[in-house]
């Protein structure tokens, strides 16, 4: 694999029966813990890029980073690192490894879907340990209509979740 981590798939049909979930403005975050792994549902009001953040150190740095869009049918989707306290770049190209593995996704009407699953602990500097008992703080944010990594976000929080109990602050 090269050291740009891009995967480009086709809608996989992957189906999860979720446990939890949570909805801000529009944003809805949907996840199951499962095999030392964390399922994630995204859907978002917008036909550009959708992303989660997992515990920032400050504002976005420190924070691990799932961003990613459809376009004509493929999905995009990119591990990222906060490097910043505005900015995240690949984790690939700080060093660090490729640790989410593309589930699915659509663009239906005026709305994105994301789904995925990554490791509680994936061994990489540039991700976060995910302790389902404790608090996780959940960065989420979607795009405008622009299908690109570059663009700045149109909504954006932050929430304190119990990724076990589903408790949401």
């Amino acid at each position: 694999m090269s050291s740009f981590f891009l995967l480009s798939f086709s809608q996989a049909g992957w189906a999860v029966e979720y446990e939890h979930e949570t909805e801000v403005r529009g944003m809805e975050f949907v996840w199951k813990i499962a095999d030392d792994s964390l399922h994630v549902k995204l859907t978002a009001r917008t036909t550009g890029w959708v992303g989660i953040g997992f515990n920032p150190v400050e504002n976005m740095k420190g924070a691990n980073f799932i961003i990613g869009f459809v376009r004509r049918g493929k999905v995009t989707l990119r591990d990222d690192y906060g490097d910043g306290v505005r900015s995240h770049k690949e984790d690939t190209k700080s060093g660090g490894t490729d640790d989410v593995t593309l589930v699915s996704g659509e663009e239906k009407g005026r709305s994105t879907t994301l789904e995925f699953s990554l490791p509680l602990d994936s061994g990489d500097t540039y991700d976060s340990v995910l302790e389902p008992e404790g608090e996780t703080v959940v960065l989420l944010a979607y795009g405008g209509k622009r299908d690109s990594f570059r663009g700045r976000h149109k909504f954006r929080t932050s929430l304190k979740v119990n990724l076990s109990t589903g408790k949401v602050e």
